[in-house]
């Protein structure tokens, strides 16, 4: 296995035993079965270079209407997550420069991930840690038509952080660390 092909599983391992288990995602299960997910590994360290691979995924999804989500997976840029921070901002002025706003919609995802104002260990910060930095692009039509029919959807959030206390940092550590073996 090569070190794509590794990095693509351990995000896949990630997605069914953190995201799915966890219920962090109620509608990635679905997808994930239907194989309606794409994995990109952009290898460069250089945010450039991310970001033009990042371009590439919103026009893989435009050409490929059986791919429901993509995620762009960079093990190798953007350490710090102050820097990753930047990264989002300047996918998300792409998607707007390049009239994907309203179309896709960039998730956020990094080993650091730290909400604003949250203490670094705090388990909450684990709903939105992952192997490695990845930027997750979603059909925005697609989010609307599952969360019509999901009740109570901006209690997914809450729920999620809830549950992250409740299990605490070491567990979703541990859950984590498990996805790189």
């Amino acid at each position: 296995m090569n070190s794509t092909e590794l990095i693509i599983e351990q995000t896949k391992k990630w997605i069914t035993d953190v995201v799915i288990a966890c219920n962090f995602c109620p509608f990635a299960a679905r997808e994930v079965k239907q194989n309606r997910v794409y994995y990109a590994v952009e290898l460069s360290s250089d945010p450039g270079a991310c970001l033009h691979s990042f371009l590439q995924e919103c026009r893989r999804l435009d050409d490929n209407a059986g791919i429901e989500t993509s995620l762009l997976i960079m093990p190798n840029a953007v350490p710090l997550f102050e820097t990753y921070l930047d990264m989002v901002a300047a996918a998300e002025k792409l998607l707007e420069k390049n009239k994907y706003e309203g179309i896709y919609q960039v998730a956020s995802f990094h080993p650091l991930y730290r909400f604003d104002g949250t203490p670094a260990n705090d388990a909450a910060n684990y709903t939105n840690r992952s192997p490695y930095p990845m930027l997750h692009l979603l059909r925005e039509e697609s989010i609307e038509k599952a969360l019509e029919k999901y009740n109570d959807p901006e209690e997914i959030p809450e729920r999620n952080i809830a549950f992250a206390r409740e299990k605490g940092p070491v567990y979703m550590q541990m859950l984590l660390d498990a996805c790189m073996k």
